[in-house]
């Protein structure tokens, strides 16, 4: 560690101060310059590309414990805190799962669900004649959060996102009268 720090800022400081500096000698410094690697960094250096490899190829979802497993079944000999060590050095992370969305139990009352009036008819003849609605559930830092737009169908969409449904949005024009309301 102290050698590759002196081998990576002797440009600016002679390599005398920073020998002196971190304790180490100049002798064992320049015997390090002109040692070969040893064969366990270059078995990591291959390694570690392997382990690169793998993670990409499961779409950076694998953590240490299924990279190892692609290891050994490729007929590499090597343990799994090796593996963690190889991927923390190179900052490989596994991607969290994806969430679910909130199971839907389907259990509603008849009357909880409109008819559909509209039947895919979303061409309206006058204005405030036909109005849609629709929500999804989007994850968010906080957990699920309901996501909701509604619009009028006579004029270009205006579609306004709101936390909990469509509230006070459509308030601030005429409702549209008793059967004319669609809602997906």
């Amino acid at each position: 560690m102290k050698f590759g720090f002196i081998a990576k800022h002797r440009g600016i400081w002679p390599v005398g101060w920073l020998c002196e500096a971190l304790g180490v000698s100049r002798g064992g410094f320049y015997a390090w310059l002109t040692r070969p690697r040893s064969q366990r960094s270059r078995s990591d250096e291959e390694l570690g590309a392997k382990v690169r490899a793998s993670f990409v190829a499961s779409d950076r979802t694998y953590g240490a414990r299924r990279v190892w497993k692609d290891m050994l079944a490729e007929g590499l000999s090597c343990g799994l805190h090796r593996i963690e060590r190889l991927m923390r050095l190179q900052a490989l992370k596994a991607r969290p799962r994806r969430r679910r969305l909130p199971s839907d139990l389907g259990e509603r009352q008849a009357t909880a669900v409109a008819a559909n009036v509209l039947d895919r008819t979303f061409e309206a003849s006058a204005p405030n004649r036909k109005w849609i609605a629709d929500f999804t559930y989007v994850w968010t830092a906080e957990g699920w959060a309901l996501c909701g737009c509604c619009y009028r169908s006579f004029l270009p969409a205006r579609c306004r996102l709101v936390d909990e449904g469509c509230d006070d949005s459509a308030a601030r024009h005429r409702r549209p009268g008793d059967g004319d309301l669609a809602t997906g």
